[in-house]
């Protein structure tokens, strides 16, 4: 039977289990006892925080993010500097970013707002200082080219100070603590990302 996780990812730790001395903070170092096989769906970024879900199926990939039905992804994002409703439709409309070499991408619309920042944030170890002016986003796509909403932000010139995804579809992370875990049963777990259930295995009297 497999097992589902939700994973308030905290900052400067990497989206896997396994690494080198210099790779840097892993999961596999939180105090969980994780089943053999879990693994992380997607990435985030070893600079960027929050939902990061956590598998020993799969399947759970291939049907979220490379499935033909695209499936929303919503982040908060501090960005450098107060952003204009002109800035904001820009975002809106669909920017032009670099994806690698010459190789360029215009994002679809999407949808973005400014919101209040967030509360109860751990404090980060060399932090920008919060008397600069800033402001932050939320900002919800349906791809996930390379760090695309960093790219996306740093178009409209606001740069990226801090990066959290808080939703993917109806998953949310709900007030879970940096570094905390919560698994889930497969039902809730498929039911939020808006996936069909896995058909029970031939015998199991489910």
């Amino acid at each position: 039977m497999h097992r589902y996780f939700l994973l308030n990812k905290p900052y400067n730790m990497l989206s896997q289990f396994k690494g080198n001395e210099k790779s840097g903070r892993l999961i596999g170092e939180l105090t969980f006892d994780f089943p053999e096989g879990t693994h992380a769906v997607g990435r985030l970024d070893y600079t960027s925080e929050g939902l990061l879900l956590l598998t020993t199926n799969k399947q759970v990939t291939r049907l979220l993010f490379e499935g033909k039905e695209p499936h929303s992804r919503t982040y908060h994002v501090m960005v450098k500097n107060h952003v204009s409703n002109e800035k904001l439709q820009q975002l809106r409309n669909g920017v032009r970013i670099r994806i690698s070499g010459e190789e360029y991408y215009t994002t679809p619309p999407c949808e973005a707002h400014i919101v209040p920042a967030p509360t109860g944030l751990p404090q980060r170890e060399g932090e920008v200082e919060w008397d600069v002016p800033h402001t932050w986003l939320s900002i919800t796509i349906f791809e996930g080219k390379f760090r695309q909403v960093r790219k996306m932000v740093a178009a409209i010139g606001h740069p990226c100070r801090r990066l959290i995804r808080v939703a993917i579809e109806d998953m949310e992370l709900d007030g879970l603590p940096s570094g905390c875990i919560k698994e889930m049963n497969e039902e809730t777990f498929f039911r939020l990302l808006k996936l069909p259930l896995p058909a029970s295995p031939a015998g199991s009297g489910k």
